[in-house]
């Protein structure tokens, strides 16, 4: 599995970006991790903890995520998805890998397993990858809303890494091309192709910008991919919200991401 003596961190070159990566090293089952839309590896301590030296931990910051990591004239979905490759070929990895994602990077680990189901040793979605139609006109119009009045309060922690360094409206795009990516005819078929055992995490209750049962109609929405799918199961719904998932319940998506090394033939 293309093992590291040591752990290693600095930047590495993508498309007209650099991406902050770290990479524990070691010869543990290689586990590459995908942030959430504006969100940083540090969401990922608990989990990279729980898991501990028996996994190779690939953590990196998206564009124009976190403190290092640079701007870019690309921040699509499709050029989330190829980061995960070139973070892998920059760290030397060329064996199967489990993928692990949280919200919007459980979208980019979904279709990363579900395209490379010969490198993939398994994918674990956390409280995100639901096909649900979502994303109507409204909808647009409460994004933009929301991104537009945050902007002040994202720009003076900026600095901090704590807020990506993207506009209101490039947020409010990004968020949108979620919402189609969402759609059950666009990320369906998606799920629908994963091969490799895949095993969900799923939170309770709202999230930040969601009203009432929204977030749980989403998750429903994941019933009859299962049903479809024997590759697919969910791994456990858990008390906290999506937005604390990481934080409160991280040893329940440690489980899954150890379970799916198992079934994925990476650990007895």
């Amino acid at each position: 599995m293309n093992a590291l003596e040591t752990a290693w961190s600095g930047l590495v070159p993508v498309d007209d970006t650099a991406l902050y990566v770290t990479d524990t090293g070691g010869d543990g089952v290689p586990v590459v991790y995908c942030n959430g839309q504006f969100a940083t590896i540090g969401y990922w301590k608990h989990v990279v903890e729980e898991l501990g030296s028996g996994f190779r931990h690939i953590n990196f910051d998206e564009r124009a995520r976190g403190k290092h990591s640079q701007r870019s004239s690309d921040y699509s979905f499709e050029a989330c998805v190829r980061d995960v490759d070139a973070v892998l070929e920059a760290r030397g990895v060329t064996g199967p890998v489990l993928v692990v994602g949280w919200s919007y990077g459980a979208f980019v680990a979904a279709h990363w397993a579900s395209r490379n189901p010969e490198r993939c040793i398994g994918a674990v979605p956390v409280d995100g990858a639901q096909p649900h139609d979502w994303l109507d006109d409204a909808m647009e119009i409460r994004i933009r809303k929301l991104f537009k009045r945050l902007s002040p309060v994202t720009a003076i922690l900026r600095p901090t890494g704590l807020t990506p360094k993207l506009s209101a409206a490039q947020q409010a795009e990004c968020n949108i091309e979620l919402g189609r990516i969402s759609l059950e005819r666009n990320l369906g078929p998606v799920l629908d192709a994963i091969t490799v055992p895949t095993r969900y995490v799923l939170a309770s209750g709202a999230s930040f910008g969601s009203k009432g049962d929204e977030q749980e109609q989403i998750r429903a929405s994941l019933d009859k991919v299962v049903e479809r799918n024997p590759n697919i199961e969910v791994f456990a719904k858990v008390a906290s919200n999506h937005d604390l998932i990481l934080k409160k319940d991280f040893a329940s998506v440690a489980d899954a991401v150890r379970e799916v090394a198992v079934l994925g033939g990476a650990t007895e």
